[in-house]
């Protein structure tokens, strides 16, 4: 029996688009032809009519099955057969279908359906258990304090103010898969991955999005706050390619002040950090603004912010960049400070995309919790960034389409979920 035949006779009768008929037991929203129809759409590249059924079953268990989202709890949710996980499992972690066009169809959708203000940057840590699946490493997280074994993906967003849609990801490798030639063999990692800075997936990330964007640029949002030197690296790549950029940077960051004399005992090179220029010009009452200092009510929040130059990058254009952080009264020192190339705008105008930026985290913890994000059971390459490719599109579905249908997903119980940031 040919693979071909074997998936015809496996497909779920309730998702053959032929028949035109959905599997009565399943939920109420699949009577709507809106999901079949969404899966013709994002994976119509796919060849054969089974791989878009299966397609549009995956996408629809992530969408309705509760709890974790293994590939038997989305088959038994669908009423699919008894034969149904395998295939599932057959068709994201062993079909050799490409997950690129997906995402292109993806960032197509999102920038047709709602108002893009940023391309925003998401780290998603995916914890596993054992040694076995592609990219696997111990990490320490700072939130939790506790070294975990997992996967880290980096994904590219499209976010608006209340939208942040997930386009594209890299999975990072670390040095020691890309060394070990049994390793990358088992998990089928192709020989041109190899192993990469979170700076140069969020740039390969970029260059490979940029051409293929109907929408004027926007800028970029990062949060490289936890790496000493990966924001001015970043931002000064990213200006190289004439894209503007937010990013998030340590208080540590060595940085010149721009069109000021300001003293910075020790530091012969003129260069002090990013967190105690702001704190010099800033005295209480102040803040600091691109023209100079403006006093402020004592008891507001003040934005505080000074014009700068990256050390050893005067050749990069722009060159000056902007550093801005909220003072809150009577805290000691500044909070997070973030790294700018618009350093034009008022700095009002600039808190939509730090917004942006605090949206796309919570759009991680959601696809993690409720879309299955975590929850892929195969070890190889192409099957994690096949998972990734199916729950980001069930998230933008939720986000995109069903939206425009809120009257007929309310009533099955599947109203869309927003972000706010």
């Amino acid at each position: 029996m040919t693979e071909l035949q074997e998936h015809r006779l496996l497909a779920p009768r309730g998702l053959d688009r032929a028949a035109g008929v959905w599997d009565h037991r399943l939920p109420e929203l699949i009577a709507d032809t809106s999901i079949t129809s969404y899966a013709e759409t994002v994976f119509g590249h796919l060849r054969r009519a089974d791989q878009r059924r299966w397609a549009a079953a995956y996408v629809l268990g992530l969408l309705t099955t509760p709890g974790r989202k293994s590939v038997r709890r989305l088959a038994a949710q669908l009423h699919a057969g008894p034969t149904a996980a395998q295939s599932l499992h057959q068709f994201a972690n062993a079909s050799p279908w490409d997950w690129d066009p997906a995402r292109h169809e993806l960032l197509r959708l999102a920038e047709s359906r709602t108002p893009v203000r940023a391309w925003t940057v998401g780290v998603a840590v995916l914890p596993k258990r054992g040694s076995h699946s592609v990219g696997v490493h111990q990490r320490f997280e700072r939130s939790t304090g506790r070294t975990v074994n997992c996967q880290v993906g980096i994904g590219l967003f499209l976010s608006s103010d209340s939208a942040h849609v997930p386009v594209d990801w890299r999975l990072r490798l670390p040095k020691e898969w890309h060394e070990d030639d049994e390793l990358r063999a088992r998990t089928r990692v192709p020989d041109d991955v190899r192993h990469c800075s979170p700076t140069e997936h969020v740039l390969h990330l970029v260059d490979s999005l940029a051409p293929l964007s109907r929408r004027e640029p926007v800028p970029v949002v990062a949060d490289t706050s936890h790496h000493p030197t990966s924001g001015a690296h970043l931002a000064a790549e990213l200006t190289a390619r004439g894209r503007d950029c937010l990013i998030a940077v340590p208080h540590g960051l060595r940085v010149v002040a721009e069109g000021r004399r300001v003293a910075a005992p020790g530091s012969p090179d003129g260069t002090l950090t990013a967190g105690r220029l702001l704190q010099l010009l800033a005295p209480k009452g102040t803040t600091a603004t691109a023209t100079g200092l403006r006093h402020v009510p004592a008891q507001a929040d003040r934005l505080v912010s000074a014009l700068v130059r990256l050390p050893g990058r005067r050749g990069v254009s722009p060159g000056v960049y902007r550093l801005f952080a909220r003072r809150r009264p009577g805290a000691h020192g500044v909070g997070r400070i973030w790294l700018t190339s618009l350093v034009h705008p008022p700095l009002h105008d600039l808190l939509p995309l730090v917004r942006a930026q605090s949206g796309t985290v919570a759009a991680l913890a959601d696809l993690t919790e409720n879309y299955g994000l975590r929850d892929f059971e195969g070890r190889s390459y192409p099957g994690w960034h096949h998972h990734m490719t199916l729950a980001s599109a069930a998230y933008a579905y939720r986000l995109l389409v069903a939206e425009g249908a809120a009257g007929a997903a309310g009533a099955a119980g599947l109203s869309p979920r927003r972000h706010i940031a």
